[in-house]
C-alpha cells in the first residue's frame, strides 16, 4: 500500500470510527445502571395474613445493593432470605438466597422509573421478581411464574419501618 492510499484508508477509518463512536455512548448510556435502583433502599414492612415481613435494603454503593428479609408467625421466623443486586458484565442480576440455599439469578429485563422486572424463566418457581415504589412511599413486590401450568404470584405491600 503507497503512502497516498494508506492516509486515505486511515482518514476513512477516522470518519467510520467518529460517526459510530456517538451511537456506541449511546447504546452505553441506555443500559440500565444499578443506580437506578437507589428507590429500593431503606427498611420495609408488611403483613401477609398472619406473617410479618420485613426487608432491609443498603443503599446503592458499588455496583450492588444488599437486602435481607425475613417472616414472623406467632413470634417466631418462619422464613428468612439473603438477597443482593449485582452489576455484572452481561447485566444486572437480583440474587435470592431463601432460607441460606444456594444462589439463584433473576436478570434485570426492565428497569422504567421506580419500576424493576428481573427474570429466569429456567427457574420452577417464580420466574419473575417485580418491585414498584408507589407514589405514597410505599413498596410493592411480586413474585409470579407458571405453576402446573398456571399463572401464579405472590403479592408483598412494605411501607417505610416505623422507628421504635
Amino acid at each position: 500500500m503507497n503512502c497516498r492510499a494508506f492516509s486515505t484508508f486511515v482518514c476513512a477509518t477516522l470518519v467510520i470510527c467518529s460517526a459510530l463512536l456517538p451511537h456506541a455512548r449511546a447504546q452505553e448510556t441506555a443500559l440500565p445502571k444499578v443506580a437506578g435502583l437507589s428507590w429500593m433502599a431503606g427498611s420495609w414492612e408488611g403483613t401477609t395474613g398472619k406473617a410479618s415481613i420485613e426487608e432491609h435494603w443498603t443503599p446503592v454503593a458499588g455496583g450492588t445493593l444488599f437486602g435481607v428479609s425475613r417472616t414472623i408467625v406467632e413470634g417466631k421466623t418462619v422464613a428468612f432470605e439473603f438477597l443482593r443486586i449485582e452489576t455484572r458484565a452481561d447485566g444486572i442480576f437480583y440474587v435470592a438466597q431463601p432460607n441460606g440455599r444456594p444462589p439463584t439469578d433473576f436478570k434485570l429485563t426492565r428497569l422504567e422509573g421506580t419500576e424493576v422486572v428481573f427474570e429466569n424463566p429456567q427457574h420452577d418457581f417464580p420466574q419473575r421478581i417485580i418491585y414498584r415504589k408507589n407514589a405514597d412511599g410505599t413498596l410493592d413486590a411480586r413474585a409470579e411464574g407458571e405453576r402446573d401450568g398456571k399463572l401464579s404470584g405472590q403479592d408483598f405491600h412494605f411501607r417505610p419501618h416505623r422507628k421504635d
